[in-house]
């Protein structure tokens, strides 16, 4: 589990190497054992006034997209330096008229064992077209999960960090060394 301050850091170094302009504002840079995935927000597409939202939203995709292929070469200097210093992979998003979009990230394997009523749940999600193996359909309920109690992970997750706290406070915590006197 990843600390506070570890992402705070994570953030501010991401805040400080990326160059000045690429995105109008880091929102976000994520973390866990595999991966750091850092969006920016972008400027939307100029369009005039009474555009229709098919063409807005296909404005947006292009913004998106030619967004990625200029910026590719500079993403991919900065998250060769990411990786070799936090020894992660980097992955890239952005936000841009309210949408977001995420650029080549990773889908790292997850492994678990389910009973029976466990599979059938997925074999049901197979069944009735929602996905197309029981990887994808436990990748679904997953993110049904994820959306669904967002506010009880923040709050588990903050817990986490306090347990992570206190444990570097214990027993087997480095001393910290006492200051010295150079008079």
């Amino acid at each position: 589990m990843i600390t506070n301050e570890q992402r705070e850091k994570l953030r501010g170094w991401f805040a400080d190497r990326l160059p000045h302009g690429l995105f109008e504002e880091l929102t976000e840079v994520t973390v866990d054992r595999e991966e750091i995935t850092v969006i920016g927000r972008i400027s939307g597409p100029h369009l005039p006034e009474g555009t229709s939202a098919a063409e807005r939203e296909a404005a947006v995709e292009g913004r998106v997209q030619e967004f990625r292929e200029r910026t590719r070469e500079t993403r991919i200097e900065v998250a060769r330096e990411a990786e070799h210093r936090f020894r992660r992979k980097v992955s890239w998003g952005v936000e841009c008229e309210g949408e977001r979009a995420l650029f080549t990230h990773v889908a790292a394997p997850v492994m678990t064992r389910l009973r029976q009523p466990e599979r059938q749940v997925l074999d049901t999600l197979i069944a009735g077209g929602v996905a197309r193996s029981r990887s994808d359909a436990l990748a679904w309920c997953v993110r049904l999960v994820q959306r669904h109690t967002d506010d009880w992970l923040t709050e588990l997750r903050k817990s986490l960090e306090n347990v992570q706290r206190v444990r570097a406070q214990g027993p087997d915590a480095e001393p910290e060394e006492p200051p010295t006197d150079h008079d």
